[in-house]
């Protein structure tokens, strides 16, 4: 498992976290997601397997661009 770090300025609520978690999960289910609103701060342990642009673009599609 690797560690991803992401700033996502739209992060603001509970409901954006799960949205976030759900997006990034879909690409694998052993995907774990630490997301805090208030520091808009995501921490991603994902599979080696995964790449920081596939978690990105992940992000980008579920509408919670990094910055």
């Amino acid at each position: 498992m690797n560690a991803h770090h992401f700033q996502l300025p739209d992060l603001s609520c509970g409901h954006c976290v799960a949205a976030v978690t759900r997006a990034l999960q879909a690409l694998h289910p052993m995907v774990q997601v630490q997301a805090d609103p208030a520091t808009k701060a995501v921490r991603v342990q994902a599979p080696a397997a995964l790449s920081a642009e596939q978690l990105a673009a992940a992000l980008r599609e579920a509408g919670y661009p990094p910055a």
